[in-house]
């Protein structure tokens, strides 16, 4: 009994590495847009930095309704988790679901007004909802802090298109 014991600490003790590195890897895939390669990696981590990147990742490939639910997760523990936002705003927008995801990163914005994403998906839901003012109102924010951002260009073509 007591070997059995001393065997089952000494491999639960082995596995938490593999976790931690497991979420260090996930994170790494995400960073350099490997998706696929990040939700396969996050799936064996835990937490809810592991949930945020999984959101994300699992966005990114369309996989909303999951996203979803990471995201929901990720932001129950960490209400302004960057990545989280993003991810769970684009479940929800590619979901249909522009209402929550307004409701959703208002939250984010109102407890972290410099997340930049929740701006963009909140403005993305916006657009879809035909709320121009609002919509011109968070892309502006979303540029003015992150003017580097992927979007960015496809954005500031957008607000300059309506002038």
């Amino acid at each position: 009994m007591k070997n059995t014991l001393v065997l089952v600490l000494v491999c639960a003790a082995l596995a938490l590495p593999a976790r931690a590195d497991s979420l260090q890897t996930g994170i790494s895939l995400y960073q350099q847009g490997k998706y696929g390669e990040a939700e396969a990696a996050l799936r064996s981590a835990s937490g809810p930095e592991a949930a945020a990147y999984l959101a994300g990742a699992l966005a990114k490939q369309k996989k909303y309704a999951e996203a979803e639910a990471k995201g929901k997760e990720a932001l129950g523990a960490n209400p302004t988790h960057p990545v989280a936002a993003a991810g769970l705003g684009e479940a929800l927008v590619g979901q249909r679901k522009f209402d929550e995801a307004v409701s959703r990163m208002t939250s984010v914005i109102q407890a972290k007004p410099d997340v930049s994403y929740a701006y963009f998906w909140r403005g993305q839901a916006y657009q879809n909802l035909r709320q121009v003012a609002r919509m011109v109102e968070d892309y502006q924010m979303f540029l003015k802090l992150n003017p580097k951002a992927p979007e960015a260009a496809s954005v500031q073509v957008l607000l300059s298109g309506m002038k």
